[in-house]
């Protein structure tokens, strides 16, 4: 076992084994815990840097000059969104963003009371559910509008100005007059960036729709916001209320000026190790065979837990601070790694995202060895994988 995670295992074991999806934090028993004298991860988890989040999140903030709205839908990015946003606190946002009544309810039972957005449009029959856990609706319609008025609750107006996702289209805006007139009129105004990182006029030309919809509302709202992590990155100072970063806070670049923290790292253990015979194949379909005999390692991690299929010959993984190749098609609970060249022993921690010794290996270059997006790595990590918190003092 590489120095860096040797030296870790005393700490770890402090941590004691979740069943699946149950997170795990020293001194605070949850339900599913296991006992604290067994091994610390038996299998696969994820590690999230709570102290790096923060980070990323004051770097973002420092750049925007204004609060941020950070986005913990799906999970916080498959990350915890209660965790994450309970972290996020010390950043004094001006709320969270969210995309389902769910994800709302679970940070109100949490004892989140900032404000609540959800940004996925919401069904007629979804409104007192959002209402009764006072979640902040985007709307776009008029009849939407005016049922939610009779609350007399906050909402914000959807302005899609190139999206063409959701939202009211940036030209007919004025056509809500009437109904913004007799109703309760939207606290907020946002629109959605969909290339902020693109050299390109795209931004510049949904920011010039968004000001001609503001100027043909009869109100004028008292938050206005449209920047994503890149918008924030690439602009610096915000001319907007406040902004709505997402995957840079979990550890993703997004080409721009800011260096980002890696916040998640993936780790499995070695569970098996055998000596594959010249001309011998690995896992289905036999697309891996061996040239000389080659000394092959079974982790238990796969495509079930998020650790994608497309990774098979693709993929890479790190075993005692030395790269390794993923050998063969990702199997639904495991992943063979060709170790022929780097020690490598049963009960090994092997690390797919993150670092050990003086190697790393980012969400961002697993993501493109999937072909996948970063966004769709992270989400992917599923809740079988157990959860272990670093604070900022830990990491």
């Amino acid at each position: 076992m590489g120095a860096g995670l040797r030296d870790a295992q005393p700490a770890l074991m402090l941590f004691g084994v979740c069943r699946v999806g149950v997170e795990s934090d020293a001194g605070t028993p949850h339900i599913g815990v296991m006992s604290q004298s067994n091994t610390v991860m038996r299998r696969a988890w994820v590690e999230i840097d709570l102290g790096a989040l923060v980070q990323n999140g004051a770097m973002l903030r420092e750049r925007a000059g204004v609060p941020l709205l950070p986005m913990v839908k799906a999970d916080a990015y498959g990350l915890g969104a209660v965790r994450v946003s309970r972290a996020l606190e010390g950043l004094d946002p001006w709320g969270f963003g969210i995309a389902t009544i769910a994800e709302g309810e679970e940070l109100r039972e949490a004892g989140i009371e900032r404000p609540i957005l959800c940004f996925t449009p919401l069904l007629l029959d979804d409104l007192d559910a959002a209402r009764r856990s006072r979640l902040t609706p985007t709307l776009g319609d008029a009849k939407t509008i005016e049922r939610w008025s009779r609350s007399g609750l906050p909402w914000h107006l959807a302005i899609d100005t190139g999206m063409s996702r959701a939202g009211i289209p940036w030209n007919e805006v004025g056509a809500l007059s009437d109904v913004l007139l007799r109703t309760t009129p939207p606290e907020g105004a946002f629109t959605h960036f969909h290339s902020a990182e693109r050299d390109d006029d795209s931004r510049e030309q949904q920011e010039r729709r968004f000001a001609k919809a503001l100027s043909s509302l009869p109100v004028k709202p008292t938050f206005v916001h449209a920047e994503n992590s890149a918008a924030v990155e690439y602009r610096g100072p915000s001319k907007w209320s406040f902004a709505r970063p997402g995957v840079f806070l979990y550890g993703v670049e997004t080409g721009g000026a800011l260096r980002v923290k890696q916040v998640a790292t993936l780790r499995a253990r070695v569970v098996d190790l055998r000596t594959v015979p010249d001309g011998d194949t690995v896992s289905y379909d036999g697309t891996y065979r061996a040239v000389g005999d080659r000394r092959v390692a079974t982790l238990a991690i796969g495509y079930a837990d998020g650790y994608r299929r497309s990774l098979g010959n693709r993929g890479t993984v790190l075993v005692n601070g030395k790269r390794a190749p993923v050998a063969g098609v990702v199997t639904m609970d495991m992943t063979m790694i060709d170790v022929t060249d780097v020690p490598c022993e049963v009960g090994d921690v092997a690390t797919l995202i993150g670092r050990d010794g003086d190697e790393s290996i980012d969400v961002s270059e697993v993501a493109a060895a999937a072909e996948l997006s970063p966004y769709e790595l992270l989400t992917g990590l599923r809740g079988r994988l157990p959860r272990r918190y670093l604070s900022g003092d830990d990491a």
